[in-house]
């Protein structure tokens, strides 16, 4: 959470700026590429891809936004920040075709582990499940007209960080847009370090809890949840209970809420669109139809959902452990609860110490394709 009081406070820290036109982000050195078939010596080091059909600035030159994005070849990785700390990620800013949102993985590293601390597909990471750019107007997720995609999640490392993309589409992606900001300065010893983890399930298995997150190890504090829903059973979806389990709980759970919608903010089955600081809903066939309330929600067999909650200002504390669940439950006759089989994607947010727990398989293209 942004605290005003600290804006004026004047520190030792250094700004860098890692975009296409200064890969490492070095001091000096933005927008120095040249009209030319033959790459810089940076972005061969750093491993991308010199697309020689950047020719709008060959009457202009060099300062003349000759290099503004990048390529990505298909079913590749490329590495878009690889810099020394110590330091702190202060925002990211991506752009590229949301047809892309699922083909494409965002991962990263802190101070030179094997295995990530993010791993998300792109587009879920930045709050728009399904392929489809949302307007989100949170405080750390901010995605703006036309797929403008922000988060401002304070990142701090101390020794190094690498952020990459998968392309997993199997054609080359071009017009890959990034900004990243860095605050280069000492990082006290209470900071955790940020994680981000995708999962899906499609179709849950009946009378199973969905699993949001499990395998967290450690010290640390969870700050968010984005889930997109799509119902495989008509009706109401909402009355399932968010669970966290913290700290060696067993069959029950220390934080359990009372249900779907009333965990992401909202009140009798989300009759109406919002973005919210902390919260959101948007029923994905009347996205951004902010103001447009209905006097229904939607509940026809198909109609997908999108819902965020960032526990900024009431993060929930671990101190060994911990995992959470969203129960899927709808109704069915008689007022009876019905356990739902919907697919379910989510991405869990949060900090800890390290070391972390490996995570889980991310799955194939095919376990994320949007279908």
């Amino acid at each position: 959470m942004v605290d005003l009081a600290r804006v004026a406070k004047i520190t030792n820290g250094k700004t860098r700026l890692f975009s296409a036109e200064n890969v490492y982000g070095e001091k000096g050195k933005g927008g120095m590429a040249e009209v030319s078939a033959t790459p810089q010596p940076e972005v061969v080091k750093i491993g991308q891809v010199w697309d020689e059909k950047s020719w709008a600035a060959r009457e202009l030159g060099q300062k003349w936004k000759v290099r503004p994005c990048i390529e990505l070849p298909p079913q590749s990785v490329t590495t878009i920040m690889d810099t020394d700390g110590p330091g702190r990620i202060t925002h990211i800013w991506i752009t590229v075709d949301q047809k892309r949102y699922r083909d494409i993985i965002i991962r990263m590293y802190w101070d030179g582990e094997e295995n990530p601390s993010v791993e998300s597909p792109l587009g879920d990471f930045f709050c728009c499940g399904f392929s489809k750019a949302l307007n989100i107007t949170s405080i750390p997720i901010n995605v703006n007209a036309t797929g403008g995609l922000n988060s401002y999640f304070s990142m701090p490392f101390r020794k190094h960080a690498r952020i990459t993309v998968e392309n997993r589409a199997p054609e080359k992606q071009q017009g890959f847009f990034y900004a990243i900001s860095m605050d280069e300065d000492t990082v006290d010893p209470d900071e955790g370090y940020f994680h981000a983890k995708f999962r899906r399930e499609n179709p849950l298995e009946y009378m199973k809890d969905y699993l949001i997150v499990d395998g967290i190890v450690g010290k640390g504090h969870y700050v968010g949840t984005q889930m997109c829903w799509q119902q495989n059973a008509p009706g109401w979806w909402g009355e399932g209970e968010f669970k966290a389990f913290i700290d060696g709980d067993k069959e029950f759970p220390t934080y359990c809420g009372t249900g779907t919608e009333d965990y992401f903010g909202g009140a009798w089955a989300f009759c109406g669109n919002y973005s919210a600081p902390f919260m959101g809903y948007q029923d994905m066939f009347n996205a951004g139809a902010y103001g447009k309330e209905r006097i229904r929600p939607v509940l026809e067999l198909g109609s997908r959902h999108s819902m965020y909650r960032f526990h900024l200002s009431d993060p929930i504390r671990f101190h060994e452990d911990f995992k959470a669940y969203m129960q899927a439950l709808g109704w069915r006759s008689e007022g009876r609860y019905l356990p739902l089989v919907d697919d379910i994607a989510s991405v869990a947010y949060w900090y800890q110490t390290e070391p972390h727990n490996k995570f889980e398989p991310l799955g194939s293209r095919d376990d994320l394709e949007v279908i």
